[in-house]
């Protein structure tokens, strides 16, 4: 099949060399000109997809990258895995609308489009289909297949891969869902089809308003048994051993990435704004994850000062600057709020963050390596996410005191969240 991948992120490339993996002929389609001259040279900044991996897909002609929107012409199934952000708590769908215009020029009778970008339930039929339909002059359904496919991507997970995680299909008629289930069938060990496109975007966003209403709720209770006196690590651990009933989520810093602190609120939105009633429960997770990078200022501030040391002028290492543990993703990281709240009241932040390329931009973060010397040299050590690549042990020996967000060190000079 001739397929076209608009959008080639963190999403869009893994599916694309999949797909090309599986003996389609695939087109990369991107807008950012940047992108497509590393991905033609073969040279991959998604780490799931390895450079070596990228560059011999490249060599079979299986697949190729270009901004050239005339290159997309003649598809047979074209894949939209585009940005969804939120603008001022509102959803900016206009880069599905963009790309939905473009595919549309192109699009021929017995096509198909499928859209992976996270969304409230009802954009692939109100927003996505009627895009098409005035762009192309055809009709979806009759003339075009059209679905939803939620992307359920886990960077830099070692447990599920990218093809071994079942994936979620849809169709807005029974043909669609066909054409759509056989081509991830291709690509995926296993799919699994629902009624409609509304279950499919809905689910996508239960999975991730679960995740954020759980670590919401364990975030605000760690913040509370601290000053009761409790250790809430261990009594998670307690808990954990019920083998039944129990989902195991841990205290840290807040939530980031592109998922949990955004994709439950499209569906809070939507409520909203077609019901006219809130969603108490995303709104309040939000605003507790929101706050936890305050919170952890505020016990550095506390623990600087009972050191007799005031924060400004303090020296602050940070650990781990990604959302994630071994990540290189910095998007929405709650390190970038520590950081500009530290450097606020006057301190001296410095980051140490071994997962990302030199040069990156870090905001308010001096990037150091996380050497004995710099360790020893901070007032502070935070550790806000436990990269395998930190030497903890040499960490918790060398610093004055350590914040210890992810409970992965123990001593006299360590503190955890």
């Amino acid at each position: 099949m001739q397929i076209v991948v608009a959008g080639q992120g963190y999403v869009g490339l893994p599916l694309a060399v999949r797909a090309a993996q599986a003996g389609h002929h695939v087109v990369g389609y991107d807008v950012d000109p940047d992108r497509i001259r590393r991905l033609t040279a073969g040279d991959s900044y998604v780490e799931d997809v390895p450079s070596s991996l990228l560059r011999a897909v490249l060599d079979t002609g299986a697949y190729a990258a270009t901004a050239d929107a005339a290159a997309l012409a003649g598809f047979d199934l074209a894949v939209i895995t585009v940005p969804t952000p939120l603008r001022d708590g509102v959803p900016d769908l206009s880069h599905i609308e963009a790309c939905a215009q473009t595919l549309g020029e192109h699009l021929r009778p017995g096509a198909t489009v499928v859209l992976e970008s996270t969304t409230y339930p009802g954009t692939t039929e109100e927003l996505l289909v009627p895009t098409l339909e005035k762009a192309s002059g055809l009709k979806g359904g009759s003339d075009f297949s059209v679905g939803f496919s939620p992307e359920r991507i886990a960077p830099g997970s070692k447990r599920w891969s990218f093809e071994g995680t079942p994936k979620v299909v849809s169709g807005i008629d029974a043909t669609s869902l066909e054409v759509i289930k056989a081509f991830y069938d291709t690509t995926f060990d296993t799919t699994v089809p629902v009624s409609a496109p509304r279950i499919a975007e809905l689910a996508k966003l239960i999975e991730n308003t679960f995740r954020l209403v759980n670590i919401s709720m364990i975030n605000e209770l760690a913040t509370l048994t601290e000053r009761l006196g409790v250790n809430i690590w261990e009594a998670i651990d307690a808990a954990g051993t019920k083998p039944f009933g129990f989902t195991r989520f841990t205290p840290g810093p807040g939530v980031g990435g592109h998922c949990l602190p955004v994709d439950p609120l499209f569906l809070a939105w939507k409520i909203r704004e077609e019901l006219g009633v809130p969603f108490r429960f995303v709104e309040l997770a939000a605003d507790v994850n929101r706050r936890m990078p305050d919170y952890v200022v505020q016990r550095i501030v506390e623990a600087l000062e009972a050191r007799g040391v005031a924060v400004g002028g303090a020296r602050v290492l940070l650990l781990g600057l990604t959302y994630k543990i071994n990540a290189t993703d910095l998007r929405n990281s709650p390190s970038a709020r520590v950081a500009e709240l530290l450097t606020s009241l006057g301190a001296d932040v410095r980051g140490a963050e071994p997962n990302i390329p030199d040069g990156a931009d870090t905001g308010a973060v001096r990037r150091v390596d996380a050497t004995p010397e710099e360790v020893a040299a901070a007032d502070t050590v935070v550790l806000l996410m436990d990269h395998a690549r930190f030497d903890l042990p040499m960490i918790q020996q060398h610093a004055a005191w350590v914040l210890d967000c992810r409970n992965r060190m123990a001593g006299a000079n360590v503190e955890v969240l």
